[in-house]
């Protein structure tokens, strides 16, 4: 009998951006001949979350992939209660005796898209000033939903990267959803109203709104988690690739392979550079690129540090 695994996913089918890759790692584990089925979770509240993984796992599965820092909380409470049960979460912290996190370090390169960021809005007409038209200057800006741990992180990275440029903090916000354009687009005008050039989204179904609102204001964008820039390059500066379709793919492979690596995280960092890099648009300048060069450097050596919190200030939609 073959094993039953699932994919968890936490929103909607058809809305791009983290859970399509989530989809696409899938797809590979797939023509791998490790098959999983996909169940959508439109909760947004844990408990009502943890209901749901219960109700799935009655049906003894034998793999339960959890897409998202979200999956942490529900979990921790369900799988003590379905020990023969094996659990994977992505970009997720949480582990026990039948359960994983596998993680992609996502804050490489959200740190060097805040490097960029900087950069951008520190040109002053010398040769790192863009030559696309639009103005230099202005304040980088990050934009996420819900306030889970990776979206935390990163948005401490990107403030990290921000701040070493310039010296000052990036406008931030969460705006409490990753799924609902309309509330992205909202947001992204106020931010557009405090003088954002250049915003960092680390957005889901939102991202649609988003965009719409950078390309009636004149506002770059840098996306995550996918390469943006080949969708949209007017709108993209550039992509904070963070496949974290990798993890799904990963952890299929492992659990067919009996060495599930429960107990503990494994992540992957630069080394996975078809998953894990920044991905430049064509508007990147070569000052802006020769900079990035010299910041990637100093991040694969070990040198950098990455801030994982921020302590500055928030913007709130008032």
């Amino acid at each position: 009998m073959s094993a039953r695994r699932l994919l968890v996913l936490f929103g909607f089918p058809g809305r791009g951006g983290f859970n399509e890759a989530a989809l696409q790692g899938a797809e590979r584990a797939g023509r791998a001949g490790h098959a999983l089925h996909a169940e959508w979770v439109a909760a947004t509240d844990p408990a009502t979350r943890a209901e749901r993984l219960a109700q799935l796992c009655n049906g003894n599965p034998d793999l339960v992939i959890v897409h998202g820092g979200q999956g942490d909380a529900p979990v921790a409470e369900v799988a003590p209660h379905f020990p023969r049960t094996q659990f994977a979460i992505t970009q997720g912290s949480h582990t026990a005796a039948n359960a994983a996190s596998y993680e992609i370090l996502q804050e490489h390169s959200a740190f060097l898209a805040g490097i960029l960021a900087g950069l951008r809005a520190e040109g002053d007409g010398t040769e790192g000033c863009p030559s696309d038209g639009r103005p230099a200057g202005g304040r980088p800006a990050h934009l996420s939903g819900e306030r889970v741990r990776p979206g935390l992180k990163g948005r401490a990275a990107f403030a990290d990267g921000v701040r070493r440029v310039t010296g000052r903090d990036p406008l931030t916000g969460f705006c409490g959803n990753q799924h609902n354009p309309d509330l992205g687009e909202a947001w992204t005008r106020a931010l557009a109203a405090q003088r954002a050039s250049v915003l960092f989204a680390m957005m889901d179904g939102g991202r649609d709104g988003v965009t719409r609102a950078c390309r009636e204001a004149g506002i770059w964008q840098i996306g995550n988690v996918l390469d943006w820039v080949a969708r949209d390059p007017e709108v993209y500066l550039a992509s904070a690739l963070a496949d974290s379709g990798l993890c799904v793919e990963r952890a299929a492979s492992d659990h067919a392979a009996g060495a599930l690596a429960v107990g503990r995280i494994t992540r992957f960092g630069l080394e996975a550079d078809a998953s894990l890099r920044l991905v430049l648009g064509a508007e990147v300048t070569a000052y802006e690129r020769r900079e990035l060069d010299a910041w990637s450097e100093r991040l694969a050596s070990g040198e950098i540090e990455i801030a994982s919190h921020y302590d500055g200030e928030e913007f709130a939609l008032s």
